[in-house]
């Protein structure tokens, strides 16, 4: 199924996040959700460049910048200094369309 970003803000009225995301995209569909818990925990799940990638905005919302420069370096991306409400939003559309569901 391919998922629109207007499909993913849709599915945040749901109890659980769709089944066929990603576990990056669950982790970003839990914090849209205020559960920085079940996101991270989500995270565990993706050890990969895209988990990184929200693992290290997790962790800049947490207030801990240098796990966060960490989790930047394994997703091989900068440091992020936009809102987080920006970063959530470009992760989240970046990631739906390279996972081609979006």
């Amino acid at each position: 199924m391919k998922m629109t970003l207007e499909d993913f803000y849709q599915s945040l009225s749901a109890n659980e996040p769709p089944a066929e995301i990603t576990p990056a995209l669950a982790g970003l569909w839990w914090d849209a959700k205020g559960d920085w818990d079940r996101a991270h925990n989500c995270l565990q799940q993706a050890k990969n460049v895209d988990g990184s990638w929200v693992h290290a905005y997790l962790h800049r919302k947490e207030g801990d910048r240098e796990n966060a420069a960490g989790w930047y370096s394994r997703a091989e991306k900068s440091f992020c200094n936009e809102s987080l409400e920006h970063e959530w939003l470009a992760i989240t559309r970046e990631l739906l369309t390279n996972s081609g569901q979006g």
